[in-house]
């Protein structure tokens, strides 16, 4: 089942020389209906500006072009507000007045959202009845109701409103401009809708009722119904795929589906993993659920999603996912390459200081990438992260990737431990912050083999006061380099990095600097504040007894 709608749209210029509002809609087909959804604007140019019907007519189109350009793993409101502040400024930068305002609905999956600046209307008919969904920017001052306090091309920095909500089979929203909300009221406007079912006939007969009421302003309406909902949040593909099974426990040397199994990679409560081969000999891993969560529509959605976010990530910096092909069991397969783990490769061994920062470069690129699609990874660690023998850095598993629109709600705690950020231990949502915190984590495991707080169990409620120094461990650390990472695992997350691009400016400023050796840091700096109080202690008794020993001569 697919998002299934009934539309219709009148717009008249009415007692006015020309018609200055626009209307429009984007009702595509397939994986594209799926991913970013069915959208709708209207668009009341002010007339009383340079071109009224410029600026109402540009909005739309580049709504409507512009949203479907975005990444499908954006969240709706965040994709609606970047372009509308992208075409807010290209409307103020043509060096004329160009104002309108505008409101946009998408409908996505089973939820929509609306994002509205000015006074056109969106309005909700349903089982409670008719509701105006918006608010309009105007003055309140009586003589300048009409006066627009917020627009599009009216402020250097827009400020839209947005909101959401669920979807109900019949529901049916009316996009109206005030040329036609203003003369016709509520009341009428929920007579018109009850009374003509047709989407097509209740938008020209409210443009007709608004004209015969006296309107004088032009006058647009945009009506649709929601005949059908799909069955899930992503796309019929998510419905499919949960109605596999997974495969029974493979073995080396067994066919299945066309591959060869080699190996079994990884086994838990949770997933199976084995490196198999194709036809072509070309290498992959299978990625799958184990027999006993047959069945777990939690479990099906989640690999799912793991699947439906590794094909958007396109980057040298992640695994390539195999070509979507028909399937009879429930699993995936990502590009096998030669190399090994950073946790595998400092088991053999510390990593060099320049080593770890070129480490740092690549994953704070790594990263910079998903938390531009909307993406947080929530397992950063040396585990997760391959350097394949290409010498290409991969960063790997997102099996708990959070991402708007298809995740549950960000919240921790979600990951491992001692590479969590403070915060989370809290309740707070993870984010790209507490990504940048696991990064940092990770290059001072690397360089030290230890944790800036210690190790941190999942059952403990971890206590976080000063780090130690990476240089207590790895004396050779330049000062910059150990600054960058004391501020990386700040447990403030205000004094931390804010994103990946960031991070990676100041380890490219401090990489411009040569990597020579740490000074010789003197014996008594480098001892603990502990060891010094228990000198300071033994002293003190010694010197009682010596007091002691005086006072019986």
């Amino acid at each position: 089942m697919k998002l299934q709608l009934s539309i219709g749209q009148a717009s008249q210029p009415g007692r006015r020389e020309r018609n200055e509002d626009a209307l429009g809609w984007c009702l595509p087909d397939g994986e594209q209906l799926a991913g970013k959804g069915a959208l709708f604007a209207l668009a009341d140019g002010v007339s009383g500006c340079a071109d009224g019907k410029l600026a109402a007519s540009s909005s739309v189109r580049a709504v409507c072009a512009d949203y479907y350009a975005t990444p499908e793993t954006w969240a709706v409101a965040a994709a609606l507000d970047r372009l509308l502040g992208a075409h807010n400024r290209w409307l103020r930068s043509q060096g004329r007045s160009l104002v309108a305002a505008l409101s946009v609905l998408v409908l996505r999956g089973r939820r929509f959202t609306i994002a509205h600046v000015g006074d056109c209307r969106v309005y909700r008919l349903g089982r409670d009845g008719l509701g105006c969904l918006t608010q309009d920017h105007v003055w309140e001052e009586p003589s300048l109701r009409h006066v627009l306090k917020r627009a599009l091309g009216l402020d250097a920095h827009l400020v839209a409103d947005f909101c959401d909500g669920d979807l109900a089979v019949g529901e049916v929203y009316a996009l109206l401009c005030d040329g036609v909300w203003n003369a016709l009221g509520d009341l009428r406007i929920d007579e018109i809708l009850r009374l003509h079912t047709d989407p097509q006939r209740a938008a020209a007969v409210l443009v007709e009722a608004a004209l015969a009421a006296g309107s004088q302003d032009n006058v647009s309406a945009l009506v649709l119904r929601v005949d059908a909902l799909p069955a899930a949040n992503l796309d019929d593909a998510f419905s499919r795929g949960e109605a596999l099974l997974p495969p029974p426990l493979l073995k080396p040397g067994q066919q299945f589906e066309g591959l060869t199994v080699e190996d079994k990679l990884h086994a838990s409560p949770s997933g199976l993993a084995y490196r198999v081969s194709d036809s072509a000999g070309r290498r992959w891993v299978l990625k799958t659920l184990p027999p006993p969560l047959a069945g777990d529509r939690e479990a099906a959605q989640a690999l799912l999603a793991e699947e439906w976010l590794q094909r958007r990530v396109s980057s040298p910096y992640f695994a390539e996912v195999a070509p979507q092909a028909v399937r009879s069991h429930l699993y995936y397969l990502l590009r096998w390459y030669d190399g090994e783990t950073l946790a595998a490769r400092a088991a053999a061994g510390p990593l060099g200081v320049a080593d770890v920062v070129l480490t740092g470069l690549a994953l704070c690129r790594a990263l910079a990438v998903l938390h531009r699609l909307g993406i947080v990874h929530r397992d950063v660690k040396p585990d997760n992260i391959h350097l394949g023998r290409d010498g290409q850095l991969r960063l790997l598993d997102l099996g708990v990737a959070w991402c708007a629109g298809i995740s549950g709600e960000a919240l921790g705690p979600v990951g491992t431990p001692s590479f969590m950020a403070p915060q989370l231990f809290d309740g707070a949502a993870a984010d790209a912050g507490s990504d940048l915190y696991a990064l940092g984590v990770t290059l001072y495991w690397l360089l030290s083999g230890r944790y800036p707080y210690g190790e941190i169990e999942a059952f403990q409620r971890p206590h976080f006061g000063t780090p130690q120094p990476v240089s207590r461990y790895r004396p050779e650390v330049p000062p910059w380099l150990e600054a960058l990472l004391a501020k990386a695992v700040d447990p403030d997350p205000a004094r931390r990095f804010e994103t990946a691009e960031e991070f990676r400016l100041a380890l490219e400023r401090g990489d411009s600097q040569p990597l020579s050796a740490r000074r010789q840091v003197p014996w008594a700096e480098r001892l603990s504040l502990r060891l010094w109080r228990r000198l300071a202690l033994v002293s003190l008794l010694l010197n009682l007894l010596l007091v002691y020993l005086l006072l019986l001569g």
